[in-house]
């Protein structure tokens, strides 16, 4: 059986960089008569094993959507929470960094961040910046249209400083510019709890992404669960605009 099931996944088309909205926290707990802080908890440490099950299956760019720029507008005291729950994880993170030879990587604008937890990204970023294994990223404080307008402010910065001219701007330039600058697009993306909508995440780089929706909510999401949208990224036919497919 086990022969059958390595071989089935054998036969998948992995996707070199899947990228997560991961929601339904708050309702995984409310089902269970718990605190919201309970939910975020949980939702934390599947982040943890599916890092550890994206490497296994193969794939080599995991990014997750932790914090937006619009989760700000919740309650003074969730906010306060997970934050605090970052802080804790990115030391975590860390530990697991070091042990997986693991890459950890910020996007985002974490100049709203508290000094402390801007440091430990830092750190983190650093300690971390030769490991070879998965490259895990986590979008905080990250909403698409503001990350095109700040590579929009450091492209006019440059051109003002005459480093190139207006007839000399193409995607590629653009891309350069974004916090995502030294990853590929993703080629899958996952939202989970059953909201069909991409909420600000990624929005240039998703242009042409394979996008997947599921009930289950994130605490749930496991590694059968990441399976079944590899799973359906494989039967997808993937042509970027043209007639013929590339895979």
């Amino acid at each position: 059986m086990a022969k059958r099931k390595s071989e089935e996944l054998s036969e998948l088309k992995i996707p070199a960089h899947v990228a997560i909205i991961m929601d339904g926290n708050g309702r995984w707990a409310k089902k269970r008569l718990l605190p919201r802080s309970a939910g975020h908890s949980a939702g934390s440490r599947t982040v943890e094993q599916i890092c550890d099950d994206a490497w296994s299956l193969g794939i080599k760019y995991l990014t997750v959507y932790a914090f937006s720029t619009e989760n700000w507008k919740r309650s003074e005291s969730e906010v306060a929470t997970l934050m605090d729950l970052l802080r804790k994880y990115m030391k975590n993170c860390l530990e697991r960094s070091r042990k997986n030879n693991m890459r950890v990587r910020v996007i985002g604008d974490i100049t709203r961040l508290d000094d402390d937890l801007r440091e430990s990204i830092v750190t983190l970023t650093r300690e971390s910046a030769s490991n070879t294994g998965l490259c895990f990223t986590v979008a905080l404080n990250y909403g698409g249209r503001d990350e095109i307008v700040r590579a929009f402010r450091k492209m006019l910065a440059d051109y003002d400083s005459g480093r190139f001219v207006a007839d000399d701007i193409t995607e590629e330039m653009l891309s350069e510019y974004l916090d995502t600058y030294d990853m590929p697009d993703p080629d899958l993306v996952i939202r989970t709890s059953g909201e069909i909508r991409l909420s600000n995440f990624l929005p240039w780089q998703s242009a042409y992404s394979e996008l997947y929706f599921t009930d289950v909510l994130w605490p749930d999401f496991d590694k059968k669960e990441l399976i079944k949208a590899i799973e359906y990224y494989s039967g997808r036919d993937r042509r970027f605009g043209s007639e013929t497919s590339k895979n």
